[in-house]
């Protein structure tokens, strides 16, 4: 994959797929290779270009601490380095965070954005502080995983939803991987960025369509937050899908929408999903 040269850091990134072009942001702790399923999905309709983000994946792990707009500028100057003056941006999760940063900060560059499964901090509501899982014992910190992926997810549950349990054992087996304290470190300033997110006052400066994509029963970013960002953006409308954080690999009908929206689906923008 190519590398690009920013101040400090080597951005690891790649371009793939054809149609619309989408620059991605990635959640907390994901990086390419953890994506790639994502990622492969958006390039069915889409160009996508997307990186490992500062201090994750092949990317370099600078000193500390990082802000969000270090996270935006870095995706300004990879745009830059494409070519790339415009396009849509789809931020999930932390990534959504990243998203709205690069948005309010850069709302000239972005032709349609969406925001999945996250929130925008300070009034309009934060996302858990997943800092806070350390504390935990590892029974305690499973069972909150679990719960904080999906409020339904239960061994009741488990039981007759067996897709679901097939996707939950595969995150672990991902989270039981060892990982070299450098890694470890990386992953630690991502937290501690997400910390500092709060872009509820500023929101009004998105210029772009807008789709806020949410799963009912995420206790992550809880729906409730998707409602405060979409009243704060000019453009913006809202769905909810059958699901918990990982809503997209749980209801069908949330890619599909995405794919619409990314390709000027009219419908979709208007909230008709």
């Amino acid at each position: 994959m190519p590398v690009f040269v920013r101040e400090d850091i080597n951005i690891n990134y790649e371009v793939t797929g054809s149609g619309p072009r989408v620059l991605f942001f990635n959640g907390s702790g994901a990086t390419l290779e953890s994506a790639a399923l994502f990622i492969g999905a958006l390039a069915q309709t889409c160009e996508v270009l997307a990186h490992d983000q500062r201090g994750l994946g092949k990317t370099s792990i600078p000193d500390g601490p990082y802000t969000m707009a270090q996270y935006a500028q870095d995706a300004d100057a990879l745009l830059n380095h494409v070519g790339w003056s415009t396009c849509a941006v789809v931020g999930m999760s932390f990534g959504g965070m990243v998203a709205q940063e690069f948005a309010v900060t850069y709302p000239e560059r972005v032709e349609r954005l969406a925001l999945l499964c996250t929130s925008a901090g300070g009034d309009a509501g934060a996302s858990y502080p997943l800092h806070e899982l350390g504390a935990l014992s590892a029974e305690e910190r499973n069972k909150k995983i679990l719960l904080l992926t999906d409020s339904r997810f239960t061994e009741e549950w488990f039981a007759s939803h067996p897709s679901d349990l097939k996707m939950m054992r595969l995150r672990a087996e991902q989270a039981a991987q060892p990982k070299a304290d450098e890694v470890l470190r990386g992953e630690r300033l991502q937290l501690i960025a997400r910390i500092g997110h709060d872009v509820a006052d500023r929101l009004h400066k998105v210029a772009s369509p807008t789709f806020v994509m949410a799963g009912r029963f995420d206790g992550i970013a809880p729906p409730s937050n998707s409602h405060e960002i979409v009243k704060r953006i000019p453009h913006a409308t809202m769905a909810e899908y059958e699901g918990g954080h990982m809503f997209v690999a749980q209801d069908k009908l949330a890619l599909k929408d995405l794919w619409a929206f990314l390709s000027g689906d009219s419908s979709v923008q208007s909230g008709q999903s």
